[in-house]
């Protein structure tokens, strides 16, 4: 296999089971991740969300981190519009400092949440996210201890500094966002299940590789993996991507029809709401990996991060197993198997 594979957990909570239990999968599933031979492991950030436990990646990220031993572990990602860069540098730099070169920094646009809990993240300080490009690259100079002598912060270093930095990876969802990336030089991950326009892939990935030859280009991609292909459709059920437009031009991401109403009321202008299919990839482990490996060839892709939207949980840890890479390597029948 010519690519790697990471994984994308929101820590879901199942029905009938409470956030406790899903960070407890959340640990569970970091730990077979690294036994399946996982290149990276990533928790995301999602605020006042009733099915979603994680709201703060840098806590969830230093217990994991405690819970394994070479998987690498990050954020996907921290949304840099509601935080000081200084102070996102500090807590991966003693994210670094605890777990020396398996720490990950990827750092997302969107706003993680509802309009209302955006309002009480930047209570005191409102950010309408128009500096994001601002934040971010003064985020990688700090990172990189390069703030130049005519910055009013020159000279500032967030300590304690690590012996091997943090990795920096920025979402995205457009070609916007993929320009941005190429120009300062770091890692770009198209969120392929946020936005599953072809053309919009297309084009992120055409500007990514002209302006940066040779950076880093992934995609983090819905898949849903069963011994059988009907088995896998039928996991889907009726799942969609649901866009809020606002009149502003601002467009967001949802996940159900009712949190676009909600998200369109708390923003208070007009609004448009678009439905459209999920696009999740799913079937076997053959069929699967061969549209990975279709999508690998034609962008370029040297990893996929996988994110699997199953409020099944065995299921859902069934999927990231079959796919695992160790899992490829083994002869047709065989299986990886699972630690106790």
């Amino acid at each position: 296999m010519s690519y790697t594979l990471g994984i994308l957990d929101q820590s879901p909570i199942f029905p009938g089971s409470t956030a406790f239990d899903a960070l407890q999968q959340t640990i569970k599933l970091a730990k077979y991740a690294e036994e399946w031979g996982y290149n990276r492991f990533w928790v995301s950030e999602h605020h006042h969300a009733e099915t979603l436990a994680g709201s703060s990646p840098e806590v969830l990220i230093s217990h994991l981190l405690a819970q394994t031993n070479s998987i690498r572990v990050g954020s996907g990602g921290v949304m840099l519009q509601h935080y000081s860069p200084y102070k996102v540098a500090e807590n991966f730099h003693v994210l670094s400092n605890l777990a020396p070169g398996r720490v990950d920094l990827g750092i997302g646009k969107a706003p993680g949440g509802l309009p209302l809990s955006t309002k009480a993240l930047q209570h005191g300080t409102v950010n309408d996210g128009k500096d994001f490009e601002e934040r971010l690259s003064f985020l990688q100079k700090i990172i990189e201890n390069s703030i130049n002598d005519t910055h009013p912060l020159a000279s500032v270093q967030a300590t304690p500094l690590p012996s091997i930095k943090p990795e920096m990876f920025l979402l995205g969802a457009s070609a916007d966002s993929a320009r941005l990336a190429a120009n300062l030089g770091i890692a770009y991950v198209f969120a392929r299940f946020i936005n599953s326009n072809e053309t919009v892939l297309d084009d992120a990935a055409r500007i990514y590789r002209s302006n940066f030859p040779t950076g880093s280009f992934k995609i983090s991609v819905a898949v849903i993996a069963a011994p059988s292909q009907h088995e896998a459709i039928q996991l889907i059920g009726d799942q969609k991507i649901v866009k809020v437009h606002l009149k502003s031009g601002r467009s967001v991401t949802v996940q159900t029809l009712e949190q676009a109403e909600i998200f369109a009321k708390q923003a208070g202008e007009a609004y448009e709401i678009e439905e459209q299919d999920s696009n999740i990839i799913a079937g076997t482990p053959t069929y699967v990996k061969e549209r990975l490996t279709n999508l690998h060839e034609k962008y370029g892709v040297d990893e996929f991060i996988l994110h699997t939207p199953v409020l099944k949980e065995a299921e859902r840890l069934r999927s990231f197993q079959l796919l695992s890479p160790l899992q490829s390597a083994l002869p047709e029948g065989k299986h990886v198997t699972s630690q106790g």
